[in-house]
């Protein structure tokens, strides 16, 4: 009897040893939201009165060398304690004016199970008596600033590379607008990520660990580059394209007389690159791109397959009907981007002009704000405007919505940042564009969008689209929409979405895009005909309203 008593004993200490143990990224991971957490409300800390970075450079050792659940969470306990006594100011009032926006906003994990009940409720306690900001909301607000000065990292030390991580994380877990519509959680992304920054071997290894991490925030704006990287890779194709039922069509000559040597023209269809189908190609890359949708992964993955490391190149192209390969020699950037034939004899675009039938058409790539009244003027007796904005417009959208309109409207309303509780987003007021104005435009307003159009173009179509006669003409666009926080680390730059966009109902724009009323897609066939299937969609609309 005694014996069966002692093994059940043994066996009850092992069990509740082991549910003791806790593992490197668990711990790695909670440090992550602990740290962040007190960056952004501890009183002390959020004021910029300790060196937080370098507090967290000390303590890693410490964390490291924890064992069980119990170790860890007295770190932690202790780290808040040395910090100094928290004046209580709760209830901490909520302005009646302010509509809070809380899908990305979470606290729950105060009560990880790695945590012990004291260092739950000292969480909780700093979070209900808060850092106090006393700055206004918006993406370039005072907590943000300390983010541009991460110039002296070494990333051949462990503690520096969990350290830019760390920071990276926060950002987006406290300021990320669009958190709550990321296919995958943000937690899983730090688990996924932590064993592959703490085990890198070099900042190769480091740079493609939080490249994979970011493109998880599914946000087209959003870049993450090594600034060294975009000079090893020497050598391009002398043109740019789209790639449309897996193939990759030449859209735009780059360098005129590179591509005339290998016979690269416009409708020039590419099926491998270096034995790889444009299919493999869109595989592999998929966890080094960020994109809020399909079609704006496949637009940014056309630059990246069009330049290697390598001069030396094999391509497969598909002309009437048959595969052809080439072994092709690339060039630096400055020599597959020269037109030399076109040199002095380029003919300028026109920022807009007449076409026939009374209709005009405006290249809102080009056109700015001087240019508006000579537009409004030569164009205001046409029975309808193309406004073309498949690419990045200028700042023209008041100038051109309030000659659309004949009274003022709302078209959008923004989700901004609130300082004085990090994660939670508020409601700001609605943005309108028009006037009073018997003298508008009457006839028909058509916007031409794709995948080309992001941000700023998305923006000016949901303006635009407050004039009563707007017809929506192309196909899905980038998905990306408010404007974009850059910030900078040692050798790194990284660029996302800061601030949330909805139309005026709530109804989201980010990764949806503008979804157009009539949809058309450019064909390989259409390409190589010289057509503009979509500006010819358009104008059998304005003739027909079909």
């Amino acid at each position: 009897m005694k014996k069966i008593a002692l093994f059940f004993l043994l066996v009850f200490s092992q069990i509740i040893f082991s549910a003791s143990k806790i593992t490197e990224t668990e711990k790695l991971a909670a440090t992550c939201k602990v740290w962040g957490f007190l960056k952004y409300y501890h009183p002390k800390v959020a004021n910029g009165e300790v060196n937080w970075d370098n507090q967290l450079l000390e303590k890693l050792p410490k964390i490291e060398k924890a064992q069980t659940k119990e170790e860890f969470s007295l770190i932690l306990e202790n780290w808040i304690d040395e910090l100094g006594p928290i004046k209580e100011i709760a209830p901490i009032p909520t302005p009646k004016d302010v509509k809070f926006f809380d899908k990305n906003f979470d606290l729950s994990w105060f009560n990880n199970k790695v945590f012990s009940r004291r260092l739950s409720k000292k969480l909780k306690f700093i979070e209900e008596n808060r850092f106090q900001s006393n700055v206004e909301f918006g993406p370039d607000f005072d907590s943000f600033k300390s983010l541009k000065n991460y110039f002296d990292l070494d990333y051949n030390s462990k503690g520096s590379r969990i350290l830019m991580l760390f920071v990276y994380w926060n950002v987006i877990e406290y300021y990320f607008p669009y958190k709550y519509i990321m296919d995958q959680k943000w937690d899983l992304s730090l688990e996924q990520t932590l064993p592959l920054v703490s085990d890198a071997k070099n900042e190769s290894d480091f740079y493609i660990a939080m490249r994979k991490m970011v493109t998880n925030l599914n946000d087209s704006h959003v870049e993450f580059f090594l600034y060294k990287s975009l000079k090893s890779l020497k050598y391009y194709f002398p043109a740019t394209g789209k790639i449309i039922d897996e193939k990759l069509v030449v859209t735009n000559i780059l360098g005129d007389s590179l591509a005339e040597a290998d016979n690269i023209k416009i409708g020039t269809v590419i099926t491998k690159i270096n034995g790889k189908t444009i299919k493999e190609l869109a595989l592999e890359n998929r966890d080094l791109i960020c994109a809020s949708n399909e079609v704006a992964y496949f637009d940014k993955l056309v630059t990246p397959i069009l330049r290697n490391d390598s001069q030396n190149v094999e391509v497969e192209f598909l002309k009437n009907g048959k595969y052809e390969t080439k072994s092709m020699i690339w060039f630096s950037y400055h020599d597959s981007h020269r037109n030399e034939f076109k040199k002095g004899a380029t003919k300028k675009k026109e920022r807009f002009k007449l076409l026939d039938n009374n209709i005009g058409y405006v290249d809102m790539g080009i056109i700015k704000e001087k240019h508006i009244p000579d537009m409004i003027q030569a164009l205001k007796s046409t029975k309808a405007i193309v406004f073309d904005m498949r690419n990045y417009p200028q700042n023209t959208w008041k100038e051109i919505s309030d000659f659309l309109n004949s009274q003022e409207k709302s078209f959008c309303i923004y989700t901004m940042p609130y300082p004085n509780y990090p994660g939670r987003y508020v409601w700001t007021e609605e943005r309108k564009c028009g006037f009073e104005n018997k003298d508008n435009y009457k006839g028909k307003v058509i916007v031409l969008l794709n995948e080309d159009s992001i941000s700023q173009s998305e923006w000016t179509a949901m303006s635009f689209q407050t004039a009563n006669n707007t017809t929506i003409i192309g196909s899905q666009t980038a998905g990306a929409d408010g404007n974009a926080f850059e910030f900078d680390f040692k050798g790194f730059h990284t660029i996302y979405s800061a601030i949330g966009v909805y139309y005026p109902d709530g109804r989201e724009t980010q990764r949806i895009g503008i979804v157009p009323d009539i949809e058309v897609k450019p064909t390989i066939k259409g390409i190589q005909e010289g057509k503009d299937e979509v500006l010819d969609r358009a104008l059998v609309f304005i003739e027909t309203g079909k």
